[in-house]
């Protein structure tokens, strides 16, 4: 059976590796030249089950006013003559409570544990390399107000077996020596021991490599114009190099899945809130990160990936434009050099900014749709590198016809109905 994937992020390719395994005969197009050139280039490095948790919860809306004014803040609005934006503003709005907070993040925890287990075994079958590790994410709080916020998180990641570490500033410089000069700066913090970091574009290249190696065959510079259909499954799709067709398709377009999909009459509440990261070359890896520490102020993630440090953050909900704006380079400045600060040389760092696919309560979608040959892999959001091999091996087992080892029919387009 032919399966036509649209996309060659970190979540096509990821894909493609597991339908490949599974039998099919797999085709990915991307209109970039190379696998993961996009949102999935500079992401923040972390594969962090522990913290998956939805933008939209109790406090969030007051919140977000003192961040918009504060030029550190972590989120940046910039409205659109877009009836989208708007509507997704909204609906994230309505999952703002603390009822949906948990269920979104139940659902994402546990789609985000599977899937870094099924990550651990990808990388015994396959010895692949991306500058990975496996020690952990440690989310450091300035304030005590911070660390008892943490208590309904706590209650999630207890219900789900999911090991953590409450620790005080002593039991944080124990797993990152690098905060020890910096003590007077925070207050405690929350460790997720099983999290893992690794370079999500090194990761992607070697899978696309491992990927063709089992017959997956990759079409790049290529631009996707239209996914037709006809008596009720999906007939071909049209692109600048032709027409291609295939028995099933895959949409894993992240944030431009929306805009394929919308002619279909399928609504996806996608919307790309656009990211930035910086990577610093290491000049003293005494003092730099051992793993991750997220910033829980700024909501800066500050990764170690071999010899870079990666620091990844910032929300701006504006449009499709995927270049940095310089201001936003500004916590993720503060957030390294007040808590790393002799760690990596700013003065040679790069600057970089993506798109990030987000649903308005925070899980992905994923399965079936209206047409029994087209199945969605998108909106992951800042959990994409999280989320990979988890959404990937399901999509795969639900084309192949095989019950999942996970029930993920609550992530599915149906639950916005």
């Amino acid at each position: 059976m032919k399966v036509l994937v649209l996309g060659a992020g970190v979540i096509g390719v990821t894909t493609s590796y597991y339908l490949a395994k599974a039998g099919f005969e797999v085709t990915v197009i991307d209109r970039q030249p190379g696998p993961a050139l996009e949102t999935s280039f500079g992401n923040a490095g972390e594969v962090s089950p522990g913290y998956a948790s939805p933008w939209a919860g109790p406090g969030v809306p007051q919140k977000a006013v003192g961040w918009i004014m504060d030029k550190y803040g972590p989120l940046v609005v910039r409205p659109q003559v877009d009836p989208y934006q708007w509507r997704w503003m909204l609906q994230m709005l309505r999952n703002c409570t603390s009822e949906r907070y948990a269920l979104n993040k139940s659902r994402m925890v546990g789609i985000a544990e599977y899937s870094r287990d099924q990550l651990r075994a990808l990388r015994a079958d396959t010895g692949i390399a991306y500058d990975e590790r496996s020690q952990g994410t440690l989310q450091l709080f300035r304030k005590q107000k911070q660390l008892d916020g943490a208590a309904s998180d706590i209650e999630i990641l207890k219900q789900y077996g999911v090991p953590y570490q409450v620790l005080d500033k002593a039991g944080c410089v124990q797993y990152e020596p690098g905060l020890a000069g910096v003590q007077d700066l925070f207050i405690g913090g929350l460790r997720l021991p099983d999290d893992e970091t690794g370079d999500c574009h090194l990761f992607t290249q070697a899978l696309e490599k491992i990927a063709a190696g089992l017959g997956v065959k990759f079409v790049y510079e290529t631009t996707i114009k239209s996914v037709d259909v006809s008596g009720g499954r999906v007939a071909q799709v049209r692109t600048d190099k032709g027409v291609f067709t295939a028995d099933q398709y895959v949409m894993a377009l992240g944030s431009f899945s929306p805009l394929l999909l919308r002619p279909l009459g399928i609504d996806a509440p996608v919307y790309p809130v656009k990211g930035y990261s910086l990577t610093v070359p290491i000049t003293d890896a005494t003092v730099a990160p051992e793993s991750t520490v997220m910033d829980e102020t700024y909501k800066v993630a500050i990764t170690r990936l071999g010899d870079r440090i990666r620091v990844g953050g910032t929300a701006e909900v504006g449009n499709y434009t995927p270049e940095p704006t310089a201001p936003r380079r500004l916590p993720l400045d503060k957030s390294l050099t007040d808590l790393f600060p002799k760690a990596g040389d700013l003065a040679q760092s790069t600057f970089w900014s993506g798109l990030r696919p987000m649903t308005p309560d925070g899980p992905p979608i994923v399965g079936p749709t209206k047409f029994g040959n087209l199945h969605l892999n998108t909106g992951h959001g800042t959990l994409g590198w999280t989320m990979a091999c988890g959404t990937a091996r399901v999509l795969s087992d639900q084309l192949a016809g095989k019950a999942s080892e996970l029930d993920v029919s609550a992530l599915a387009i149906a639950r916005y109905r």
